[in-house]
């Protein structure tokens, strides 16, 4: 297939392009190279498959939309996967600007792009983060998600309304994927691994938040890309059981679809330091510190849905993909 991915330079995205090349589908990657954390990361993860011929890169923001609608008519994309975004929770309290610009401007572009140009199937990032305030664990696309604690989650539940408008007026099958705590080899440096694993090595004390009692449904970052794959090849239908007297929120009368994609086993957050330190061979000071504005206790992804619709199953346990992502960390730092 031509598919065209945005953020094709981030993490997650450059992991997804790399299999879907591998499988040989024609990528058209997208994304601006921002300085929101080092580029250079951004740039070594585009050289491992910058030079493949199934692949074209464009360096153009999403809130472009000259260059974002230019970009789909030359392509011609059957399905496209949209990525790119303003991360973090934290850094939205500094500059909310961000997150308007690249998260509802650049996803509107998207979204018109997509509906002009006729594209099967949009899967689309959404987050964790639009559970905001719930308690109910673990997180369902069932459960109403009304309460966000950041601009980050309200510009992801904005997002998924925005897709279902386009899916009800236009047809436009849309995906949305909630993803849960990514991490693995390539990460984003804002991200507790990498910023934990920079600690540790310097042997510099960590900051751990709302005084280590955090929990998080870390998933590794293969098995989020094998389910956004699954979810791509499935393109969103209308939901012949949706009753608009008791709406679904995760399904429609639309092509519309929402799902988790996580590892559905939360792990605290101080057994991840543990085997952070562990791989890492030295143990270094927690700081225990109250929760940060933004932040929420803990996640937990559902994903029964996804298994059941896609066949989704991770099975990457924290042990493997901790050791994994460390083992790629001493490699990239050139470390003994």
């Amino acid at each position: 297939m031509r598919v065209l991915v945005t953020g094709a330079a981030g993490f997650i995205g450059a992991a997804l392009t790399a299999r879907l090349l591998s499988r040989g589908d024609e990528v058209h990657g997208i994304d601006n190279h921002n300085d929101y954390y080092d580029p250079a990361l951004k740039e070594a993860r585009l050289a491992r498959f910058a030079m493949h011929p199934n692949y074209t890169h464009l360096r153009a923001d999403l809130a472009d939309a000259e260059a974002i609608g230019q970009a789909f008519a030359a392509f011609q994309p059957q399905r496209v996967v949209n990525l790119a975004a303003q991360a973090g929770v934290r850094y939205s309290l500094r500059n909310p600007q961000a997150y308007v610009q690249s998260n509802l401007v650049g996803f509107v572009n998207v979204l018109e792009a997509c509906r002009h140009g006729k594209v099967e199937h949009l899967v689309y990032a959404s987050s964790s983060s639009v559970y905001g305030a719930n308690r109910k664990l673990p997180f369902s696309v069932e459960d109403a998600v009304d309460h966000p604690v950041s601009l980050y989650a309200a510009s992801k539940k904005a997002n998924e309304l925005m897709a279902h408008t386009y899916s009800h007026l236009y047809g436009l099958p849309t995906t949305g994927l909630r993803f849960f705590t990514v991490y693995g080899p390539w990460g984003r440096p804002d991200m507790s691994p990498m910023l934990f694993a920079e600690r540790i090595v310097r042997g510099e004390p960590i900051d751990v938040f709302n005084y280590g009692n955090h929990s998080r449904d870390f998933t590794y970052v293969d098995d989020i890309v094998e389910g956004v794959i699954r979810t791509l090849d499935h393109p969103a239908q209308a939901d012949p059981a949706y009753d608009p007297m008791q709406p679904n929120p995760g399904t429609s009368n639309a092509p519309y679809r929402l799902y988790n994609i996580g590892n559905d086993q939360p792990v605290p957050l101080m057994r991840f330091i543990e085997l952070m330190e562990q791989n890492l061979g030295r143990t270094v000071e927690k700081r225990l510190l109250p929760m940060q504005p933004g932040d929420v206790p803990d996640t937990w992804a559902d994903v029964s849905a996804l298994r059941r619709d896609v066949g989704y199953a991770p099975d990457t346990s924290i042990e493997q993909g901790v050791k994994r992502f460390v083992d790629w960390y001493r490699d990239y730092h050139h470390l003994a």
